[in-house]
This record gives structure tokens, C-alpha cells and sequence, in this order.
């Protein structure tokens, strides 16, 4: 993504002020690429990425895949090759509110990618979990369609 056409959170901030969404989560950057945006594909799951799985599987359109874990760090969500997969198939970033493995992995890779931390434990891969909901957390509201954008500064999302 260029960065001269990219307007960063900052500046998106100071033109919408409190109409903006703005997720106040210390999430930490592990992707290669740390700025991103896109229209938001959301999952939630507790402890089980067997449906994120499917969801990076398919084409991405530049759209960023917001994951709900209800803030769990027990289990990673994500790891390398789901990530590299995520990225060949055009998806421009994934916020995990949870945790990812394969961290030095993730950096090399041309992606956006936002968590909570990290942890080397395997999800289970039930099958369970809600795709394409209302997420909410970080004092943010991710509706799937709205357009995210994060950067070194942070998290907003604009109205769909």
C-alpha cells in the first residue's frame, strides 16, 4: 500500500472526532505491513480458528478480517501459514482480539496483522463460531462491510 494515499488514524481521527470508532486496545503490530485498510469481514470464536481458517481461504478484495475471542490469550488464533494464506488470497490485514503464534514468521509477511499478544499453544478446530456479526470491543463497534483502517497509532473504523 502506498503511503502517500494512505490517511492515517490521526488525521481520520481529527476529521470525524467522537463520530469515528476508535478501539483502545494496546493491540501490537506483527505483520510486515503496519498500515492497512479495508472492508471488515468479522469472526468470533472462542478458542477455536477452524472458521477463520475458511474465511482466509477465500478472496480477500483488500478487506481486513476482524476476530473476536472475547480477548483470550490461552490460544493462538492465527499462525504463519493461515497469515500467508490470508495474503496470497488479497486480504489486506486481520485484528485478532486474542492472540497469534509464529511471531517472526508474521513480520516477514507482506500483511497487516493486529493482537493482543501472542502464545505458542494451537486453537481447537471445532468448528465453532459466528461469522460476519456485530463485534464489539476496544470501545469499538466492527460492523462486517464498514471500512477499518489501522496504523502505527491505532484502530478506527468509519460508518458502513
Amino acid at each position: 500500500m502506498s503511503t502517500d494515499l494512505f490517511i492515517g488514524t490521526s488525521d481520520l481521527y481529527d476529521q470525524h472526532g467522537e463520530t469515528l470508532e476508535s478501539c483502545d486496545l494496546p493491540l501490537r503490530q506483527y505483520g510486515g505491513h503496519t498500515q492497512f485498510r479495508g472492508p471488515i469481514t468479522t469472526f468470533r470464536a472462542h478458542e477455536d480458528n477452524l472458521g477463520l481458517k475458511d474465511i482466509v481461504a477465500q478472496q480477500g478484495h483488500g478487506g481486513v478480517i476482524v476476530v473476536d475471542t472475547n480477548g483470550s490469550t490461552r490460544v493462538a488464533m492465527l499462525g504463519d501459514r493461515m497469515a500467508a494464506t490470508a495474503q496470497a488470497n488479497g486480504w489486506a490485514g486481520i485484528i485478532i482480539n486474542g492472540a497469534v503464534r509464529d511471531v517472526a514468521a508474521l513480520r516477514e509477511l507482506p500483511i497487516g496483522i493486529k493482537a493482543l499478544g501472542s502464545n505458542p499453544r494451537r486453537s481447537r478446530k471445532d468448528g465453532l463460531g459466528e461469522r460476519d456479526v456485530i463485534l464489539t470491543f476496544g470501545g469499538a463497534t466492527f460492523t462486517p462491510g464498514a471500512v477499518l483502517v489501522s496504523d502505527e497509532d491505532g484502530v478506527v473504523v468509519l460508518s458502513a
